[in-house]
């Protein structure tokens, strides 16, 4: 049997056109898609072809394509696995890889190099932009420096409870893990967010070094149902998800299973999610930034 290193060289795009799925645009090394992961009206998947990685902005996630195939054929990385194998064997080569094989020499996933303070001016400047409190990023978070196919990264990085990363910067959004995050306080209410930035924003609108609940972030909301439990186990939740469909339906989920519940996405209804609504109080000057790349 193959090893996951071989068969995530095989190139993501070419397994999309076997599903039928093309690039509604593509740019030289890169193309988007509409995200197959979800009802995507703008294309907003992108796959990296020299890097053979994808990122699905609008559902906060990303990875290599065995990470793809558990999500579209819902199946676990053993199980993906196999049925790659399977295919790559019933596939000729030059029709897989196209007219350039990938060479073995790169790899592709995300290894973490160090984990420092918050210290880089890009972040600093990119939290600022995004009317972040400074002392609560360096509070809750951590500079996390990363490679990915021998390049080296940097990014504002917040721990999940896989002990993983999500990883933010002006130019990306993924992580090295998919997981949601827990804060528990022992407290009888939860608070649950979308994205660690939604929580960072709820902080700087209570001028609030730490919350006085427990709080969930999913992290995405495909990690609903792990989080669950946990979320239901509360006497009050309130939730600040996006205003968006994929919010407004775990929106609705967690209303269904939590025994008192608030939807506090109503007091930020005319923006996308909580970050919108605190830039919105806050706008902050344009300026250029590092791309989050080591030079």
């Amino acid at each position: 049997m193959m090893d996951a290193k071989t068969i995530n060289k095989f190139p993501i795009r070419e397994y999309l056109v076997g599903q039928g799925i093309h690039p509604a645009k593509e740019r030289g090394y890169y193309g988007f898609y509409h995200s197959p992961l979800r009802e995507d009206r703008t294309p907003s998947m992108k796959v990296d072809y020299d890097k053979n990685l994808w990122i699905d902005y609008g559902a906060g996630e990303g990875g290599t394509l065995i990470d793809l195939v558990m999500r579209m054929e819902r199946c676990d990385a053993g199980e993906a696995m196999r049925r790659l194998e399977r295919r790559i064997g019933e596939s000729p080569v030059s029709s897989f890889y196209g007219t350039n094989p990938p060479l073995p020499k790169h790899e592709t996933s995300m290894i973490v190099d160090a984990v420092r303070t918050l210290e880089n001016p890009a972040l600093l400047s990119y939290l600022t932009q995004r009317s972040i409190d400074l002392g609560m990023a360096r509070a809750h978070c951590s500079e996390v420096h990363y490679r990915v196919s021998g390049k080296s990264y940097f990014a504002v990085g917040f721990r999940n409870d896989t002990g993983g990363w999500e990883l933010r910067n002006r130019y990306f959004k993924g992580c090295t893990s998919k997981a949601p995050t827990t804060r528990k306080a022992d407290c009888p209410t939860c608070l649950v967010f979308e994205g660690f930035m939604d929580y960072l924003s709820h902080l700087t609108l209570k001028h609030a070094s730490k919350p006085l609940h427990d709080v969930v972030v999913l992290n995405s909301v495909t990690n609903l149902a792990k989080a669950v439990p946990f979320i239901a186990s509360h006497e009050q939740v309130y939730a600040y998800l996006d205003n968006d469909e994929a919010g407004r339906k775990a929106t609705a989920a967690l209303k269904a299973v939590c025994r008192n519940f608030s939807d506090r996405s109503v007091l930020y209804r005319l923006h996308n999610d909580l970050n919108d609504y605190l830039r919105s109080c806050c706008p902050v000057k344009e300026c250029r930034h590092s791309r989050g790349r080591k030079l």
